[in-house]
C-alpha cells in the first residue's frame, strides 16, 4: 500500500530514516514524501515523520459520506504548488455544508495556514484511522487520509519527565534516539540493541518502546545510575500514564514485526542491562543485533570554538570514536549495523566543520552506508555542537 509522509524539520534525515525501513521512498517535495508498506505504520516508532497518510479511494465527500454515525470533525491541510489557508478553510466548509444537508453533524477545525500544524492535528483527535476525526491532505488534486499524528506531548514528557537528567552531558532528543535505531534498518522481534555511550539512557528507553532489548554502557559510573533510574521509571510508566502505554507496542517494518497493538508491559525488568565500561577497550556480551548510539561529542560549546581550540576537540573525539569501533568490530557479526552521531562545529560563517573519518573507519573493517552524509546533520538553529549521523555495517 502507497503512504504519504509529512517530513520533519529536517527533511533529509525523515528520508534516510523511511528508506532505511520501507521500499519505493520518493521525495515529492521539501515536505513530503510517499513510501510502500505492506501493513499500516505506527508513526510512534518514526521519529523523524509529523504524520502518516494513505491514499483515498474514494473522493473526500464520499469517504466522509460513508463514516459512522456520529459527529464528524473535517480538518483539511493543502500542500498542492497554490495551496492558501483561505483555500484550505473553504474546502472543509464546502464539505461540511453538504454533509450538513444530508443530516450530518459537522464542526471543521479551523486553518490559520495552508496545512494543519501537528499540535492541531493532535489536540484535535485526527490522528486515527477508525475515528470520525478527520484530516485531509490534498497533494495536487490527490487526496489522502492521514492515520497518524506525531504525538509531541508523548515525545515531551519522555524527555523532560525522567528522574535523572544531566544538561552538561548533552541532552539527545527521544526523537533523534529512534531516528538512530531506525537507521540500522528492520531488525529481528528479539533484537537486541546496544548502546555503547548511554549516558541517561535515552537510546535504550526508546529501544524498549520500540519492543526491542535495551544493552547499554558508560565509562561514568553516574551515568550508569542515570540510566538504571530513568528505565526504571519507564517500566512504572504505564501505570501511571496510559499514553506511555500505548506507544509501548510492536511496529510494521519490512515485516519484521505485527502491526496489532498490545499493552504495555507491567514491567521491563530483564529487558534491559547497563553496566559501567569504556567503549574504547569493553568486551560486550553477546547477542548483539545492532549497535545505535551518540559518540563522545566533546565538551558543551556556547559559541563556535577557536581554531585551536577545535583542533584540540577533534583529535580527542577522533581517538574516542575511531578507539570505540576498532574495538567493536570483532565483537560483532558481518553486517551487523551501527549508527553512530559524532560531532560537527558551527564555524562563524555559519557552516559546520566535520571530521573526515570515512576513510579511517572503511580500514577497521565498516562499510561506510552514506560516504558524503549531505543532510544527515542534525542540529537546532545556530547548535554549536551538530551531530553527524554515520551509518555503517560491518564488513
Amino acid at each position: 500500500m502507497r503512504y504519504l509522509a509529512v517530513l520533519g524539520r529536517q527533511p533529509e534525515i525523515s528520508l534516510a530514516e523511511l528508506s532505511a525501513l520501507f521500499s519505493r521512498v520518493t521525495k515529492i517535495s521539501d515536505e513530503l514524501a510517499t513510501f510502500s508498506a505492506d501493513k499500516e505504520p505506527l508513526i510512534d516508532r518514526l521519529g523523524g515523520c509529523l504524520k502518516i497518510a494513505v491514499e483515498l479511494n474514494d473522493s473526500p465527500l464520499e469517504y466522509l459520506q460513508n463514516l459512522p454515525e456520529g459527529k464528524i470533525t473535517i480538518g483539511v491541510s493543502d500542500f498542492s504548488t497554490k495551496a492558501s489557508a483561505r483555500k484550505s478553510q473553504s474546502e472543509a466548509l464546502r464539505l461540511k455544508k453538504i454533509l450538513s444537508r444530508h443530516g450530518r453533524s459537522v464542526r471543521v477545525v479551523e486553518n490559520k495556514s495552508t496545512v494543519l500544524s501537528t499540535a492541531t492535528s493532535l489536540h484535535n483527535g485526527l490522528s486515527g484511522s477508525k475515528t470520525n476525526k478527520v484530516e485531509l491532505i490534498l497533494v495536487n488534486e490527490k487526496w489522502w487520509r492521514v492515520v497518524g499524528v506525531q504525538n509531541i506531548d508523548a515525545y515531551a514528557r519522555r524527555d523532560q519527565a525522567r528522574p535523572a537528567r544531566d544538561a552538561k552531558v548533552g541532552m539527545l532528543p527521544p526523537k533523534l534516539a529512534q531516528i538512530l535505531i531506525n537507521l540500522c534498518g528492520p531488525l529481528p522481534a528479539d533484537a537486541r540493541v546496544l548502546d555503547p555511550f548511554c549516558g541517561t539512557g535515552v537510546v535504550l528507553q526508546e529501544a524498549l518502546l520500540m519492543g526491542y532489548q535495551a544493552y547499554g554502557t558508560d565509562l561514568s559510573d553516574r551515568m550508569v545510575e542515570y540510566s538504571k533510574k530513568n528505565l526504571e521509571w519507564l517500566s512504572e510508566e504505564p501505570k501511571t500514564d496510559p499514553s506511555r502505554a500505548a506507544s509501548v507496542r510492536p511496529i510494521a517494518m519490512g515485516g519484521q514485526r505485527s502491526s496489532s497493538p498490545c499493552q504495555a508491559p507491567d514491567s521491563l525488568e530483564g529487558q534491559f542491562q547497563v553496566l559501567q565500561g569504556d567503549a574504547t577497550s569493553f568486551t560486550w556480551e553477546q547477542p548483539i543485533d545492532a549497535v545505535a548510539c551518540e559518540g563522545y561529542l566533546g565538551q558543551p560549546m556556547s559559541l563556535p570554538p577557536a581554531d585551536i581550540k577545535l583542533k584540540t576537540e577533534k583529535q580527542e573525539c577522533s581517538s574516542i570514536i575511531l578507539g570505540f569501533l576498532k574495538n567493536l568490530a570483532p565483537q560483532i557479526k558481518s553486517n551487523t549495523p551501527v549508527v553512530v552521531a559524532i560531532p560537527a562545529w558551527l564555524r562563524p560563517d555559519g557552516s559546520y566543520h566535520r571530521m573526515n573519518l570515512v576513510d579511517e573507519i572503511a580500514n577497521l573493517g565498516y562499510n561506510v552506508m552514506n560516504k558524503t552524509r549531505e543532510g544527515l546533520l542534525y542540529h537546532r538553529d545556530n547548535q554549536v555542537v551538530a551531530r553527524d549521523i554515520i551509518i555503517l555495517r560491518k564488513k
